[in-house]
């Protein structure tokens, strides 16, 4: 039951990459605030720079398209861990 109500939806991710990528809404989403917040970073330092810092995050983006299916994976895991009381047993 916790993990179902904890659990991170690959589609959810990838409408968040979709929609929102350059804030990086779906690296928060899927517990990955550090990049989450470099994403945001860029996109703010976009504005600045004149976009020039929307190159790098674009193609991170397109490469997180790519990553959503194993970090969500690699988080429900850790949900399965932890509402198992087997953390860190694998």
């Amino acid at each position: 039951m916790m993990y179902d109500a904890n659990r991170k939806s690959t589609g959810v991710a990838y409408l968040l990459c979709i929609f929102l990528g350059g804030l990086g809404i779906h690296r928060f989403y899927l517990g990955r605030s550090g990049s989450g917040a470099a994403q945001l970073v860029l996109w703010v330092l976009g504005w600045v720079t004149f976009f020039v810092a929307w190159i790098p995050l674009g193609i991170w983006v397109i490469v997180d398209l790519f990553l959503i299916p194993s970090i969500a994976r690699e988080e429900n895991m850790k949900l399965v861990d932890r509402f198992s009381g087997n953390a860190g047993i694998r």
